[in-house]
């Protein structure tokens, strides 16, 4: 499939980048976030330059998906355990049934 042209911008800036049709939203999604994010960051320190404001933005967003893992994961071992102690809960219910 061929890709696609899309322009996005942030900070005030205009950027033309390339996707595959099918990824266009998460694109658009993605430059949203990020241009917040970069907004917040200026608005709120004292960091000047695109650059500097850019790595901050990448180095916060990276803690976030770094952070949204790590709880993904804490949730995923809290079913496992809750699927087991059904499980066992079943096996024990069942004994006493016969």
């Amino acid at each position: 499939m061929a890709s696609i042209s899309l322009k996005i911008r942030i900070l005030d800036k205009e950027y033309q980048v390339n996707c595959q049709p099918e990824e266009r939203e998460a694109l658009e999604y993605s430059a949203q976030l990020l241009n917040e994010k970069m907004e917040e960051i200026r608005r709120g320190s004292h960091i000047i330059g695109l650059e500097r404001i850019a790595v901050m933005a990448a180095l916060n967003l990276a803690h976030d998906l770094i952070r949204s893992e790590e709880t993904a994961k804490q949730d995923n071992s809290a079913a496992n355990l809750l699927q087991s102690m059904d499980s066992k809960l079943d096996s024990v219910l069942t004994d006493l049934a016969n």
